[in-house]
Order: structure tokens, then C-alpha cells, then sequence
């Protein structure tokens, strides 16, 4: 039996481009690229050098502050390539792939009979462990920690995010293997949460499901943990993907790391929005083919949180999406006044768009102005459904406050909390930038 989530707060955003439910082989990338720094706070140490040869599964770099945790290549063939940028820190280390894959054999393992360390342990070698993230700080979790709880958001409510019930339909066996095997790792429970009206996450076993309704945010993992078993001061909870407890499970079915990734490219300048099946660090070019990027942004990830990439550069390590959509290179003439253009969604009832939710609408990338000392008292409360007040939160974040901070509620959220407000604050303050570096000062000053 499930229990209810109802989120009454936050703003959807209906965006024209969604991905056809079809599901394609992506041709094979010619090299992979593992980017360090989508692994915020990990300082990678490298365990192999130029020209070496690797199979899928085997370590490329760990951690400097956490050795055990590993990082391994999602491909076999040659590291062709380390990128390093400002004071030799490492950006890209990039794999030339052989045309078919050999892995890494880890050995199969039942979970549920296993020892919790020994299920452990073949998370960690296997390199999986990457995929688990910790509250609070959003990092990589510390595997010396034992967390109250751990969370698997199975949806997804941000614009033109994929579906995350289609992305599973075939892996469910490897799906409830990793939720075993994540079991295993916590004292307290598994929460696994899913949309109103899905029905393929309502048989899993070994963990509690949560029914979830409502506006974006309804799916930020962060939301569901406030409502369903908030992080007091000294406590972590950890969280893992979908897709990625899948490629768990199949770890543990198969004993190999299996580092497939299915994305959904979405967006208007997209020409084949559809899914692809590639592996993780794969080549956007193979999935987007040739974009022009004078008019085209390419976000890895979804138009809120994602990272803009380069045409002839790598998908991130954990989004599901590729998004294309126009750059906002072109003046709007008058486009200040209320009511002239209608075209784009909005918050306030200063175009006409509100008068018509359900229509789906074309964006682009342009800010419509620029910072301004301006705060609109309840804006960012509008679209925050947890029982925090963001405008002081990032005030006490922007000061360096840690007390206040504290008072805040800063342990219990994450910079995609804050993506909506990024949308629609009049302030154009970078707010998602904001508490990224809070939360890395209460990393560097309380740990």
C-alpha cells in the first residue's frame, strides 16, 4: 500500500519537443568521455595513464578524500585522452571504444542473502557507488556513513523530462535487484515515490511507495524527503536515480557494470526526438548529429538544472535527457511592456498565457533582462513547497551566515530545489549558483 504525496506548490512548465515513446539504438560513439567534474567535491586521482587499454568496469580514477570510491570506465578500449584545465585540475578523461564491449566479470551476488558489506563492497569496486548521492550537500554519498534512509524519485515533472516508467519498462527485474541491494545498505527503509496513476512501481518489494501528485517540483527527490522523513542536523540520507538503480540490480544479475544510459532528446531544435539507448559519456554529436550552435543551446539535462555542452562534446553522468533548444540571441522589440508578447509561459499575469494552461509553448534561452536589486516579497514562495523561506535562505547562503543558514533549513535542500526560482524571481539572481556555494561552505566549515 502506498502512501500519498499531494505538492500543491510549484509551477509546470508545458514545453513544445517532447520525445516520442520509441526507443532506438544509438549509433556507437568512436570515443566516451568520464567528467570528473560532474562529481561535485570529488578530487580525482588517476589509476591509469594515456594509452592504456580497459575494459567496461575497470577503475579509470577514485576519490582523494574517500579512496574507496572508484570511478570506472563505461566502455572497453583505450584511455586516449586526460583534459586538464585551470591548475591541472581534470575536466575530461576521454576513452577511444572498441566496437563491441568486454567487461570487467564482478561475479553475480544475491543481495538479499549477501552481507550488507560485502554488498557494499561490490558497489563500490564496481564503480557504481557514483550513483548514490548524499543529503545534505548533494555529493557523492561516504560509504563510512550509514544513512537513515535512502530515496529513488521513480518520476519526473520538470519540462520535457523522459518518462521515467517508459525508460524502465524492460529493466524492472534489474530495477527491484537494485532496490535489494540499496536495502541492504540502510537501517531505516527504501522510499520509493512515483506519479498518480502509474502502475508499474506498485508491486516492488522491500521498500515503501509513495503516490506523488502535484506541480514540478513534485518529483526533486528533495521535496519528497521533507514530506516523507525530513534531515535533521547530523543525520544523512542518501539517493539514487532510476535508470541507476537498474544498472545496479543488473550488477548484481549479471556481475557486470552494464553502463547504459537511456536519453530522451527533446526540444524544438531537435531533429529525432526520440529515446536512444547509448552508454554513459557517450558523444552528443551521435545522438543530436549537426547542430548549429550560433542558434542552438544543447543542454545535457533539462532546460532547468542541465549543463550546456558542446555539439562535438559528452553527455553529463547522470541526466536522461538532451535537450535542443534556440539561443535568445535576438532583441525583443518592446519587450518590456506588459502584454505585447504571449508566446512564452509565465508566472504573473503579465502576458496572457495564463489564461490558457494547458497550451505547450516554444522557449528559448533569453534571461529577459538582467540582475537587479529587486526582491518581490512571495515570488519564490509561490513555487517552493517545503517549509523553508528561500528569499531569506539565499540572503543568510549570499552573506555566509552558517548560523542562519542552519535555521534555514540549508541541510535539507539542493541547487535543483531552487531551479524554479531561478524561473521566475524578478531578481534574475543566480539562485541555483547561490546554494551551491552555501552548501560548499558548510561542507568546508562543518563537514
Amino acid at each position: 500500500m502506498s502512501n500519498d504525496i499531494r505538492i500543491k506548490r510549484g509551477l509546470t512548465l508545458r514545453l513544445k519537443g517532447e520525445a516520442d515513446k520509441t526507443i532506438v539504438d544509438a549509433p556507437r560513439s568512436k570515443t566516451f568521455a568520464i567528467k570528473p567534474p560532474d562529481f561535485h567535491a570529488v578530487v580525482p586521482k588517476m589509476v591509469v595513464k594515456e594509452g592504456a587499454a580497459v575494459q567496461a568496469g575497470d577503475e579509470l580514477f577514485f576519490s582523494k578524500y574517500t579512496p574507496e570510491v572508484r570511478f570506472t570506465s563505461p566502455v572497453s578500449g583505450t584511455l586516449k585522452e586526460i583534459k586538464r584545465g585551470d591548475k591541472r585540475r581534470i575536466m575530461e578523461i576521454i576513452l577511444e571504444a572498441d566496437a563491441t564491449d568486454s567487461y570487467k566479470e564482478f561475479g553475480t551476488m544475491d543481495p538479499l542473502t549477501a552481507d550488507a558489506e560485502a554488498v557494499k563492497n561490490r558497489i563500490l569496486e564496481s564503480g557504481c557507488w557514483a550513483f548514490v548521492s548524499q543529503r545534505p550537500y548533494d555529493i557523492v554519498a561516504d560509504p563510512k556513513d550509514t544513512p537513515k534512509a535512502i530515496f529513488v524519485s521513480a518520476m519526473n515533472t520538470a519540462p520535457l523530462s523522459a518518462d521515467v516508467e517508459f525508460l524502465l519498462k524492460d529493466k524492472m527485474d534489474a530495477f527491484q535487484a537494485g532496490l535489494n541491494a540499496l536495502s541492504k545498505l540502510t537501517a531505516g527503509k527504501v522510499h520509493v515515490s512515483y506519479a498518480n496513476g502509474s502502475s508499474a512501481f506498485k508491486g516492488l518489494q522491500n521498500v515503501e511507495t509513495h503516490m506523488v501528485s502535484g506541480p514540478h517540483p513534485a518529483s526533486n527527490v528533495g521535496v519528497q524527503i521533507h514530506n516523507i522523513d525530513p534531515i535533521n542536523i547530523g543525520e544523512r540520507v542518501w539517493t539514487v536515480n532510476p535508470e541507476d538503480v537498474a544498472i545496479i540490480g543488473e550488477l548484481f544479475l549479471t556481475g557486470k557494470f552494464n553502463a547504459e544510459r537511456t536519453l530522451a532528446v527533446v526540444g524544438t531544435e531537435a531533429k529525432d526526438r526520440k529515446y536512444f539507448k547509448t552508454k554513459i559519456g557517450a558523444n552528443v554529436a551521435d545522438l543530436v548529429g549537426t547542430v548549429d550552435e550560433d542558434n542552438v543551446r544543447i543542454i545535457s539535462g533539462d532546460v532547468l538544472t542541465g549543463q550546456k555542452v558542446s555539439n562535438n562534446g559528452y553527455i553529463g553522468f547522470l541526466p536522461n535527457e538532451i535537450t535542443l533548444i534556440p539561443e535568445g540571441n535576438k532583441y525583443r522589440m518592446f519587450g518590456w511592456l506588459p502584454f505585447t508578447y504571449n508566446n512564452i509561459p509565465s508566472n504573473s499575469r503579465t502576458s496572457l498565457t495564463w489564461l490558457f494552461p494547458k497550451k505547450k509553448y516554444e522557449v528559448n534561452t533569453n534571461l529577459h533582462g538582467e540582475e537587479r536589486a529587486l526582491v518581490v516579497t512571495g515570488e519564490m514562495e509561490e513555487v517552493m513547497p517545503m517549509d523553508i523561506f528561500p528569499m531569506q535562505l539565499l540572503k543568510a547562503c549570499m552573506a555566509g551566515d552558517i548560523e542562519k543558514m542552519e535555521n534555514l533549513g540549508i541541510y535539507e535542500v539542493a541547487p535543483e530545489d531552487f531551479a524554479l526560482v531561478d524561473y521566475v524571481n524578478t531578481s534574475k539572481i543566480e539562485a541555483q549558483e547561490i546554494i551551491r556555494l552555501g552548501l560548499d561552505l558548510m561542507i568546508t566549515e562543518v563537514g
